[in-house]
């Protein structure tokens, strides 16, 4: 007797692995990463409530380091959590390799007057007296 499926379907056909929609997602995946992104902070992977200021610029200058300071009072240094002596030992590390060193510090909308200072007060400690404040403009 005859095989019915054979003549119906002719001879098999190897499985394929079909690439387009695997480069659709992938290019939906790098577009949607780099949107994310866009809104981030440069060098801080925390998220701060920044203060609005109507006389904001945009620095000239390339900010090398980015200082972040919470509401609680901690400190981090390009996304990684410092100590207020880790923070001036490596800016003074800093300062030794490089001859012009940029301070951007992002306090968060609740951080007191104070501490930002005091921060401030820590990175003029190191030697660096190149130091902005980041906020966010008006709307």
């Amino acid at each position: 007797m005859r095989n019915h499926r054979s003549h119906y379907l002719g001879a098999e056909e190897k499985a394929r692995i079909e690439i387009i929609p695997m480069i659709d997602i992938m290019m939906f995946l790098l577009v949607f990463f780099m949107l994310a992104t866009i809104k981030m902070i440069q060098g801080a992977g925390i998220h701060l409530d920044l203060p609005q200021s109507s006389t904001a610029e945009q620095l000239q200058k390339t900010v090398k380091v980015s200082i972040g300071v919470t509401k609680d009072n901690q400190l981090y240094m390009d996304a990684k959590q410092v100590s207020e002596a880790d923070l001036v030992t490596s800016l003074k590390g800093l300062t030794n390799a490089n001859a012009k060193v940029d301070v951007a510090i992002a306090g968060d909308e609740g951080t007191s007057y104070k501490n930002i200072v005091k921060v401030m007060d820590l990175v003029r400690q190191a030697g660096i007296s190149s130091v902005a404040l980041v906020t966010n403009p008006t709307t």
